[in-house]
């Protein structure tokens, strides 16, 4: 399957039919499995939601899915990592050292050996990529919890803790704030609060769907 550029992390069950109609049951076989002459090996999907072995998923994001990133931050609660100067096999190293789930839709990072495990992210625009991944592995939403720079945690502070950071136009228009535990950064629903809103909701109801079993 590799050698036709499709990874493994893209490949579900491998199912070895009984097409010589000999009354053999059907049974899975391993990727590495190479079948005679006559056989058919049939190739499922990956399972959806998709489970990972260490509970909820924390995700690694490579270079080019910096906005998803920021959303799946901002809209999901994710703890989800991402750089924009890291190589591939640095990439891979933190993935397996952090049991991160590398999201990437480079098919030969994917198709790394080492690599602990990854999924191919598609789309091309980031809500349609945003609602793949949301499919894929069932997160929860937990919005407005994590620093969209950072990915360090939210919390509510008064406003008086944090007025001195803040302009004279901000100050005077806004009353609820929270602080990043992390690298200290202010937030508030500001001028694109709504879009931020429409983001959010428009999750929620893609998590709606799933729970209801909407195809």
């Amino acid at each position: 399957m590799q050698s036709a550029g499709i990874p493994l992390t893209e490949v579900g069950a491998l199912v070895l039919e009984d097409t010589a109609g000999s009354g053999g049951e059907e049974r899975r076989v391993e990727p590495s499995y190479r079948p005679e002459a006559g056989r058919t090996v049939r190739i499922e999907p990956v399972v959806r939601p998709q489970r990972v072995p260490d509970g909820p998923p924390r995700f690694l994001l490579d270079v080019h899915l910096g906005t998803l990133a920021r959303r799946l931050r901002l809209v999901a609660g994710a703890d989800t990592a991402y750089h924009n100067d890291m190589d591939d096999p640095a990439l891979v190293e933190q993935a397996n050292a952090e049991r991160r789930v590398l999201l990437t839709q480079d098919r030969g990072l994917l198709m790394r050996r080492q690599l602990w495990m990854g999924a191919y992210v598609r789309g091309s625009r980031p809500d349609d990529q945003l609602a793949d991944v949301l499919d894929r592995f069932d997160l929860p939403l937990a919005p407005w919890t994590r620093c969209t720079a950072c990915n360090g945690l939210l919390a509510d502070v008064p406003k008086t803790e944090v007025e001195h950071l803040l302009r004279p136009g901000t100050r005077r228009t806004y009353d609820t704030f929270a602080r990043c535990r992390g690298c200290g950064r202010v937030y508030w629903r500001g001028a694109h609060g709504d879009r931020l809103e429409a983001l959010v909701a428009e999750a929620a109801g893609t998590a709606g769907e799933r729970e209801a079993g909407t195809p």
